[in-house]
């Protein structure tokens, strides 16, 4: 006979309890637990069998045919050059980011390759995803779709047509009728997630799993979902602004620092093969309080635009705000700007904005960032054509950065005139003509340069 009981699991870490308490000992959240019930059977077949039979490292035989091309040069750049078969993968994002589209899209490539993908969706009916696959132009007579919940019937339907690809949208609609609990909750996310673990790398099939993101940002269920998948990539960006990036939070077949961008449009997503050009596009040329820098995300370069804006404040204590820049840095160096060049910032309101939407937190910024804030500060008007990148330190050295080549390369690219490096940097550089590159030691210097 089966035997029911009744468990308080946390919602934020999966921590299972007899009673029920207010604040969760394992991840120290308050309000967390909710009552759930668990129907434990006995396991009546205790006979083993032979099962898989190890197999000599020397002897796997790999292919090219192991990785599927998705079609989008972006998505198979985070995933590491494609899909890997048998992997099973989550994609989070907060509600209409282009999660659903994205998956979509890639549906039709696949089938145009003669590979059968099934997608399954726990929120909108067969005719709901025919009206969106118009939109996108997807049309491929390989693309098969299922409105269903149930787990048993949805295994059963992907062991009767063994598709190469399947799609899961979304998790937390997924229902197994051999868990007590409601849908959604931690006992039916990770049932759910290990029967999906267990049909992907026992028929070879790769899986995309849609996870929704809590207000706080994370992903809804218990952390150990990310631990049960192969890869964890994450869509980035505001609803309101048009561009996208993906971003590979863990990767078991790839590197974790590459990213995609995007661009949301009326027809679905569409790459952005140079971010730079699209970030610097509107920039006004005659205007202080904004300089251009080049971040590093992964091994791919970007030209952004760092904007300040100060105001003498009217309150007794000046307000200061960071947009796509991390706060606590931006603090840091105003008061190194106060305390090395004198500067009376502190009756000063001061802004700081990275256009475009991006959220970077490189050390390399922080050079571009004290010119941006001194050029409105003095309402001075900074070369439009200067790019300028370096750590700064509390004694207002400028440290060295990684991958200064690169980043010099591309703004050479874009007809940048003269960059702006730490001494450091420059030293170690080999001959680049066509841009001229200044290197500097200390803010000090930086500053009589410009």
């Amino acid at each position: 006979m089966s035997k029911i009981k009744t468990v308080y699991v946390c919602q934020s870490c999966g921590y299972e309890s007899a009673k029920w308490l207010g604040k969760c000992p394992s991840c120290q959240e308050w309000s967390s637990m909710i009552e759930e019930t668990i129907q434990e059977t006995k396991n009546k077949n205790t006979s083993t069998s032979d099962g898989s039979i190890p197999v000599k490292l020397a002897e796997i035989i790999l292919t090219e045919e192991n990785r599927i091309t998705t079609g989008l040069d972006e998505l198979d750049r985070v995933l590491g050059g494609g899909l890997v078969q048998g992997s099973l993968i989550l994609v989070g994002g907060d509600p209409g980011i282009g999660k659903s589209t994205l998956l979509l899209q890639i549906c039709q490539t696949l089938g145009e390759l003669n590979n059968k993908v099934l997608y399954i969706s726990g929120e909108e009916s067969c005719a709901q995803i025919k009206l969106r696959a118009q939109r996108l132009q997807v049309d491929t007579n390989n693309l098969f779709l299922l409105s269903e919940i149930i787990m048993s019937n949805i295994q059963t339907n992907i062991l009767k047509h063994k598709p190469k690809l399947v799609i899961i949208d979304s998790i937390q609609t997924m229902y197994d009728s051999d868990i007590a609990s409601a849908p959604g909750s931690v006992s039916q996310v990770r049932q759910v997630t290990h029967t999906l673990m267990q049909i992907a790398k026992s028929y070879n099939i790769t899986i995309f799993i849609v996870g929704h993101v809590t207000k706080e940002g994370s992903l809804a269920g218990p952390r150990v979902l990310e631990h049960m998948v192969d890869t964890v990539l994450y869509f980035e960006g505001e609803r309101h602004a048009s561009f996208r990036i993906l971003r590979a939070v863990k990767n078991r077949f790839g590197s974790t620092n590459e990213i995609g961008v995007f661009e949301m449009i009326d027809k679905g997503l569409v790459e952005v093969k140079n971010p730079s050009e699209l970030m610097l596009s509107g920039r006004a040329l005659n205007c202080s309080g904004s300089i251009v820098s080049c971040g590093l995300e992964g091994t791919r370069p970007m030209l952004i635009e760092i904007q300040a804006l100060t105001s003498p404040t009217k309150f007794g204590m000046p307000r200061r705000t960071s947009t796509g820049f991390d706060y606590n840095r931006m603090v840091v160096l105003i008061a190194v700007l106060e305390k090395r060049l004198g500067f009376n910032i502190s009756s000063q309101d001061v802004y700081v904005n990275i256009t475009g939407g991006l959220k970077i937190n490189e050390p390399a910024l922080d050079l571009a960032v004290v010119f941006a804030i001194t050029s409105s500060f003095k309402n001075k008007i900074l070369d439009p054509y200067i790019v300028v990148f370096g750590e700064v330190g509390l004694s207002g050295e400028i440290r060295a950065i990684s991958m200064p080549e690169k980043r010099i390369l591309e703004a050479k690219k874009l007809g940048f005139k003269c960059t702006i490096i730490p001494h450091s940097n420059k030293i170690k550089l080999p001959q680049i003509d066509g841009i001229e590159i200044i290197g500097v030691d200390r803010i000090d210097k930086a500053m009589s340069l410009i």
